[in-house]
Formats: structure tokens, C-alpha cells, sequence
């Protein structure tokens, strides 16, 4: 193999690996949680990371509503059966770009919030503060339970010929992995990750 053809390959090696890391800092990543006892409910607060890719920063900004939909649910296993779920709870926030205003306007279930940058915006997404979760009646004391939690971008509430758009481009996809941890119901309060 001659010189040139060696430093063509390791030129385009290093490209990849280039684009590949400025591939994975866009997306959903979960930064803390922590799950807390107010008298008989568990409350929920939460912090996620929001990174918008291009395209998908760019829809927002000529008018393209954003659906997130953020799951929570309590599980426990049984080796006899379907693992048993007696909570799951969803929470879903829009996000739009208004340009006569020039600010970003997020809504979830009653709840308004204006911001001036996308990166306050996103902030406002990926906060999560207070979300009653859980009521105690729904678990019992002496079992051991697991809780999990996403963020998502709700692909099925984007028009139609977004969502054909979505389903053939990976950028569309956002979502964060799913964090899991133990729920003891008499536990200590507060749960953190």
C-alpha cells in the first residue's frame, strides 16, 4: 500500500470519528433524579440534558411544534408472570418557536413558561420539578419495587409528513435511555441517582 493511500485512510478514519462525536452530543441524557415522601406521595424531580439536532432545531424554528413525553412508572418483578406495574404516569410538554415575539414558548399541563434562547428553552423541557409520581396506596410497604424514567420526543403528535420524515431519518429520533433504579416504599427518603 503506498504512502498516499495510507494517508488518505487515516484522513477519512479521523473525519469519522470527527462527525461521530458531534453525532452523539445531540440527544437526551439524564443528569439527576431524585424521588421524594410528602406525606403519603412520592414527588418526582428531575434534570435532563436537551440537545436539538440541526434539523430538527431548524423545524422548530419555521414553526414545527415539539411533543416531549416524559414516563415515569414503578415496577416489580415476578418470576411466575408479567412483571406487575402498579404506577405509570405520563407527562407531556410542548415546545414552539414564536417568530413575531422571537421567544420559545413551552406548556405542560397548565403550566406556561416564555424564554428568549433555545438553550433556556431546553432547560425549561428537561426540568422537572414536583411531579406527583406516585401515591403510597398504590404499593405495598413490605415489597421491593423498581422505578423507571425517560424523556422522550413524541414522534406521533408531529404532522403526518414529519412523522414519515422521522421514521427515515435518525436525527428525528430523541430520546434518553432509560434510568432505573430501586423503590423501597419505606425506604429512605429522598431516592437519588
Amino acid at each position: 500500500m503506498s504512502q498516499r493511500c495510507k494517508q488518505f485512510l487515516f484522513c477519512m478514519l479521523l473525519s469519522l470519528s470527527l462527525f461521530a462525536a458531534g453525532v452523539s452530543a445531540e440527544g437526551i441524557k439524564l443528569k439527576s433524579l431524585e424521588l421524594e415522601k410528602v406525606d403519603s406521595e412520592w414527588l418526582l424531580n428531575a434534570t435532563f440534558q436537551i440537545e436539538l439536532t440541526p434539523g430538527l432545531e431548524d423545524a422548530l424554528q419555521k414553526g414545527l411544534v415539539l411533543h416531549f413525553q416524559t414516563e415515569f412508572e414503578v415496577t416489580r418483578s415476578r418470576w411466575y408472570w408479567f412483571d406487575e406495574r402498579p404506577a405509570l404516569t405520563v407527562r407531556n410538554t410542548r415546545l414552539s418557536y414564536q417568530p413575531l415575539t422571537q421567544q420559545y414558548r413551552i406548556a405542560s399541563e397548565g403550566f406556561s413558561f416564555s424564554a428568549k434562547t433555545i438553550f433556556e428553552a431546553l432547560q425549561a423541557v428537561g426540568t422537572i420539578g414536583g411531579w406527583r409520581v406516585v401515591d403510597s396506596s398504590q404499593l405495598d410497604p413490605s415489597k421491593s419495587y423498581n422505578a423507571a424514567l425517560r424523556l422522550t420526543l413524541d414522534l406521533s403528535k408531529l404532522p403526518k409528513p414529519f412523522q414519515v420524515n422521522a421514521l427515515n431519518n435518525r436525527e428525528w429520533n430523541l430520546s434518553s435511555d432509560w434510568a432505573r433504579l430501586p423503590f423501597l416504599p419505606n425506604g429512605p427518603s429522598p431516592i437519588r441517582r
